[in-house]
């Protein structure tokens, strides 16, 4: 296993796949299996019939566009775009649709499974933030800024909290969405874009939460694999929201009295497809101050943190070049959802500046130079909170010098002649001896000097 054991309110928190709850319990559960021959076929994107029964969600503009927003300072990307801005790099956001948007130009259609879409239609609102995080270009007009403003996006809509199936039934006046989307649609998905040309990271900003011991989907397993191992994609998912629907339960923080207990051993949540932890990088929340937020879903498989409040973002109802919101639906946006964005774009900076590093490789730079907690990994904020300078700069056991360096073999000079010593040892040595003597006579001569004054004390004294 990677990381340990290798060894709004809250507007928008984050998308929750459809899954049954049942109560949760503490279980030893082992860490997840995967069966590759479970993974789907790359089928052109398709989902059930559906309608929009509630209205899109509505968004708040920003009030001072010059703010650098405290996720991006506390990142300190501006020290990162000299070195890399993600040129080059294709990330796949699969999540409710990314609109169009001027600061989006790079914006690839990757198909609907909500709707008789492109994938470039976003009525919650939730995939457009989350793309602006990764790649919105820089704007002299406002201070935000994608993480990788250079990378491209492509759009895959895979869910939505307001759209609902319908199945030609006569509903009651007035019913409410249920949503669409579930771990098999996602399965679906995330095998559409690692067969996509060019995609390099893919990110996941939707959980399904289920009980320890409930088991998973063999065929998500198997998709999250297919594109970490096969087609080298890193892949990033959102540790999950304790104020969702589908994840309320906790998992336990570690027991001080038993500090060598593997956490897998008290369990009671599983947050899916976070909990992949050899093929996918999770994600935790911090707040400003770097502590955990409180509504980060724990867990074993947390690999590291980044800022998860305070977000700013594209407005996808204002597509100008000045269009940002901090507010959906009256309520500030929050959640794991829009942490992961962050370690996403991080590892399009690491990719576009190294590109001889594999997917594995790329993780491992990122969990090698988080800034880690006080008692090493935890499973709030795992390996700890990231550092895209960092990780596009440091030196990693194991890896390729960022700077690109080669060893070279260079000449031994000749050594230099000795000089030569011999006059000034003879002086010295001439020296030594002339005082050796002087030195033996004066003590020859203590014994016939007391002599001398003693005799002549006792001639006085009668």
């Amino acid at each position: 296993m990677r990381g340990h054991s290798r060894r709004i309110p809250v507007a928008l928190a984050g998308i929750a796949l459809a899954v049954s709850l049942g109560q949760a319990t503490a279980v030893a559960i082992p860490p997840p299996s995967i069966d590759p021959g479970r993974v789907p076929p790359n089928s052109a994107p398709s989902g059930p019939k559906t309608e929009l029964r509630d209205p899109c969600s509505t968004t708040q503009p920003v009030g001072d566009l010059a703010e650098v927003p405290a996720p991006q300072r506390a990142l300190d990307l501006e020290s990162v775009w000299p070195l890399s801005t993600g040129r080059g790099q294709t990330v796949a956001v699969i999540d409710t649709g990314v609109e169009r948007h001027s600061r989006l130009p790079g914006l690839i259609p990757g198909g609907d499974y909500v709707s008789a879409g492109d994938g470039t239609q976003d009525c919650d609102a939730h995939g457009t933030l989350v793309a602006g995080i990764i790649a919105a270009n820089r704007n002299g007009q406002t201070g935000f800024a994608g993480v990788a403003p250079d990378a491209r996006i492509l759009s895959i809509r895979q869910s939505s909290n307001i759209y609902r199936e319908t199945d030609g039934r006569k509903d009651a006046e007035g019913q409410n969405a249920k949503g669409v989307g579930n771990v098999s649609t996602l399965a679906r998905a995330i095998r559409h874009a690692a067969d996509f040309p060019g995609v390099t990271v893919i990110n996941i900003s939707e959980v399904a939460c289920v009980p320890a011991g409930a088991g998973d989907s063999a065929t998500l397993g198997a998709a999250v694999d297919y594109a970490a191992r096969i087609k080298d994609i890193v892949v990033v998912a959102a540790a999950g929201n304790l104020d969702s629907e589908a994840c309320r339960a906790s998992n336990p923080p570690p027991n001080p009295a038993a500090p060598h207990a593997s956490p897998w051993d008290s369990v009671t949540t599983i947050a899916t497809p976070a909990w992949y932890d050899d093929q996918v990088l999770a994600v935790g929340s911090v707040n400003p101050d770097g502590a955990p937020s409180a509504f980060t879903v724990p867990g074993p498989w947390v690999d590291v943190a980044a800022p998860g409040t305070d977000i700013t973002s594209l407005d996808p109802r204002r597509p100008e070049p000045t269009g940002l919101t901090n507010s959906v639906n009256g309520g500030s946006v929050q959640g794991t959802s829009f942490a992961a964005p962050y370690a996403a774009g991080t590892a399009a900076l690491i990719r576009s500046r190294f590109p001889q590093l594999n997917a594995r490789q790329v993780m491992d730079r990122i969990e090698q130079t988080a800034h880690a907690p006080a008692g090493g990994w935890d499973p709030f904020v795992g390996h700890g909170v990231i550092d895209p300078a960092a990780a596009v700069t440091a030196e990693v056991p194991g890896a390729t010098s960022p700077h690109g360096a080669q060893s070279t073999a260079m000449a031994i000079p000749d050594a230099p002649t000795p000089p030569d010593h011999r006059p000034r040892n003879v002086a010295v040595a001439g020296v030594g001896g002339v005082a050796a003597l002087l030195g033996l006579g004066l003590l020859a001569s203590f014994p016939l000097r007391r002599r001398l004054q003693r005799d002549g004390g006792e001639t006085s004294a009668g």
